[in-house]
């Protein structure tokens, strides 16, 4: 390929080009991710997942080898009680199925026992649920502690500064998803979440603030438009306008408070009809992977989910064919394919690729776009 058309293709990807690096940068400032940008956004990664300049790439050999010794992506979810956590749960794992209770052993709890002491409120942020259907996710669920003790909310800040710096990467954290229900809208910050992000350190672990039960604006939207003086039908009309704006106003809202906090949020992202067993989790798979600031976690997150293989391609894409490129232009080698087809499987762990997929992402594509003459 003549290096004209090469610096061409190149300037085309998400990060050839200076107005995107801006973009991206601004992004990372400003992570506010509303309803629409995010739904407009799912389904190009490199818009929210460009990584930014402190995001830190190892070395393939060492980022093979670090791979190798963690196995899962941890999660922390917290949050008060009843903002739907075990539904986004379910979700991100496919299932309807109640997750599997291990203590920080490994030895499974009897479901009897576990269920027993939810009842009384009470949970051990160090047990691990974990999903048949996705064992590659594992999630700590932290108790409400907005009515709690100070002994609660010691003990959790305990549980994320132990995890985040483990000394065993199995144990680690890689991401805290704290939840906000809008079924509570009046009161979306409360003292509980002012004292997590003016309290809690989470050092390089993201925390992506999740407004969960967003449906719940529906009806709120219809009672202020009823309110108004409009007739029911007419209400229902304009509902679905006036929920955007309740939502972008309490959006808006809880992003000032706890932007303000000394440890703010990585992120906001609202979820929607989560309430559907087919709800589709791949913006929260793709933000939670734009806050992660380490390529390695992005990968152990990609090839995890199964919410979309889209996301797996276009990382791949991001990452690997970006990689190959500047290799051969910064070095003027021929890049190896075999490396080059390792690197891109990577991605996709937990997905059955077969032989096929790769002749027509590695030869059809590559050799379309004149790629074959780099490769050797």
């Amino acid at each position: 390929m003549a290096p004209g058309r090469v610096k061409k293709f190149l300037a085309s990807l998400p990060f050839g080009s200076a107005a995107h690096s801006r973009r991206s940068h601004e992004s990372h400032n400003d992570p506010m991710v509303t309803a629409e940008t995010a739904v407009a956004e799912a389904s190009n990664p490199t818009i929210e997942t460009t990584p930014s300049p402190a995001t830190f790439r190892m070395d393939p050999e060492n980022a093979k080898e670090y791979m190798a010794k963690i196995k899962k992506f941890r999660v922390l979810v917290m949050g008060r009680a009843n903002a739907g956590k075990t539904t986004i749960l379910q979700r991100v794992c496919n299932t309807v199925d109640k997750p599997d209770i291990f203590d920080a052993r490994g030895n499974m709890i009897d479901n009897v026992v576990v269920e027993g002491s939810l009842g009384r409120g009470y949970h051990n942020i160090e047990h691990e649920l974990a999903f048949k259907s996705n064992p590659g996710f594992v999630f700590h669920d932290s108790s409400g502690f907005e009515a709690g003790s100070a002994q609660q909310f010691d003990e959790m800040k305990k549980f994320v500064i132990d995890h985040a710096t483990a000394r065993t990467l199995q144990k680690r954290i890689h991401a805290i998803w704290y939840c906000i229900p809008m079924t509570d809208y009046q009161r979306t910050v409360t003292a509980a979440e002012q004292k997590f992000f003016n309290e809690c350190d989470t050092g390089h672990v993201p925390v992506v603030v999740l407004l969960t039960k967003v449906d719940a604006l529906h009806l709120a939207a219809i009672e202020e438009l009823l309110d108004e003086g409009l007739e029911m039908e007419e209400a229902k009309k304009r509902a679905t306008e006036r929920e955007t704006l309740l939502l972008e106003k309490w959006q808006t809202h809880i992003k000032q408070i706890l932007d303000q906090c000394q440890f703010p949020p990585k992120m906001y992202l609202a979820l929607t009809k989560m309430h559907n067993e087919s709800a589709d989790c791949t913006t929260l798979m793709q933000s939670t992977a734009s806050a992660l600031n380490e390529e390695g976690l992005q990968r152990l997150l990609i090839s995890t989910q199964q919410s979309s293989i889209g996301l797996c391609i276009e990382y791949a894409v991001f990452w690997e064919v970006g990689g190959m490129i500047r290799h051969v232009i910064e070095r003027g080698e021929r890049y190896d394919i075999t490396t080059f087809e390792s690197a891109v499987l990577s991605w996709f762990p937990k997905h059955e690729v077969v032989g096929d997929f790769m002749e027509r992402l590695v030869g059809g594509w590559l050799t379309s776009c004149g790629f074959h003459l780099l490769v050797a």
